[in-house]
């Protein structure tokens, strides 16, 4: 037998004026208030079950009583939502209220700049003292430029040297950042002052090599440039950047883009010249290799060798961070230890 729509009415306006009439006189947290709201509008809530007995009434009396079910549905989800709100912003502040907000707040960790970095930044700020610009090439070159521009014609034996990443026959992977002078040469005239920073790679790995390093390449070109003044430049940088009391030697040594040649060698940091195993017992460590400029690579650049002369030279950022923090194994660079990073 189908409901009587007067009862079922009445049972509606019961419920709402009751539920509303608890929600506002009595206290809820988040557990009772959800009671509440199953209590009401779960699956077998009051009003959930009134709303089946709806299904059962005559056809002209359903939307009558639907419309007044979800009014009151609505009203109550209404009210239900606002009291949580408000439960949620009450708890807020009690929670905000034990904030001494007089107390220091917890410091965040700071990053820095990775220890190559440093050192890069470092080098170049010295060559920036004295009048060096910095310039920049391609880490994917031509042959030409990173061998024959720089006097190292093929199956010349100096390429053994290199270890090279070949791309194709006539692309690599730049194996110093020397092509960077050629690339200077070409576009400008002397004077010419430039440090080369930048990525290069060989096909080595050890505690020492890396396949892929970083270089900083030095050119100075002008006219009545000597010997002197490659070792003047040089040996202010060792004691700029090591100390001032560094002690340096030159060494001569080959390359087949500078004639004469030299390596730039500095007192051991460890031992200081008595001979450790770092050094091999020699007392001093290997830091760079300079000499004044080939002639036959300023032919290459159409720079008249009888007017103009020029040094180069090139260095290994890892290699003189390994010296300067007496770094055992150039891998530590790399491995992302935050331990190590840490210490810079």
């Amino acid at each position: 037998m189908a409901n009587d729509p007067a009862v079922l009415e009445e049972k509606l306006k019961k419920i709402k004026d009751f539920a509303l009439s608890r929600l506002d006189a009595e206290p809820y947290d988040e557990a009772t208030l959800e009671a509440f709201r199953i209590r009401y509008l779960g699956r077998n809530g009051e009003l959930t079950e009134i709303l089946k007995e709806i299904g059962t009434l005559p056809s002209e009396e359903r939307p009558r009583l639907g419309k007044l079910a979800n009014a009151i549905k609505i009203e109550l989800i209404q009210r239900i939502a606002d009291k949580n709100a408000a439960i949620r912003r009450e708890r807020q502040e009690k929670e905000h209220a034990k904030i001494d907000l007089t107390l220091p707040g917890h410091p965040f960790p700071r990053g820095h700049l990775h220890p190559l970095t440093q050192t890069l930044e470092e080098c170049l700020s010295i060559f920036k003292r004295y009048g060096f610009q910095i310039a920049e090439g391609p880490e994917i070159e031509s042959d030409y430029y990173n061998f024959e521009a720089l006097n190292i014609p093929k199956n010349h034996p100096a390429r053994d040297m290199q270890d090279t990443f070949y791309i194709s026959e006539d692309r690599v992977l730049r194996t110093h950042t020397s092509p960077v002078q050629i690339r200077v040469m070409e576009k400008f005239k002397p004077p010419i002052r430039i440090v080369a920073p930048g990525t290069v790679y060989r096909h080595d790995e050890d505690i020492s090599h890396t396949p892929m390093f970083h270089q900083i390449e030095g050119l100075l070109v002008d006219e009545k440039v000597s010997m002197a003044d490659l070792k003047g430049i040089l040996t202010t940088f060792a004691r700029h950047y090591f100390s001032p009391d560094t002690k340096v030697r030159f060494r001569p040594s080959f390359f087949p883009f500078t004639e004469p040649s030299a390596e730039l060698d500095i007192e051991c940091v460890l031992c200081g010249g008595d001979g450790c195993a770092v050094c091999k017992q020699g007392g001093w460590l290997e830091v760079m290799g300079c000499g004044m400029v080939h002639p036959a690579v300023f032919e290459k650049v159409k720079i008249d060798a009888q007017k103009y002369s020029g040094f180069a030279f090139g260095m290994g950022i890892e290699r003189i961070a390994m010296l300067k923090y007496r770094i055992h194994d150039i891998r530590l660079f790399f491995e992302n230890d935050i331990r190590f990073l840490r210490q810079f």
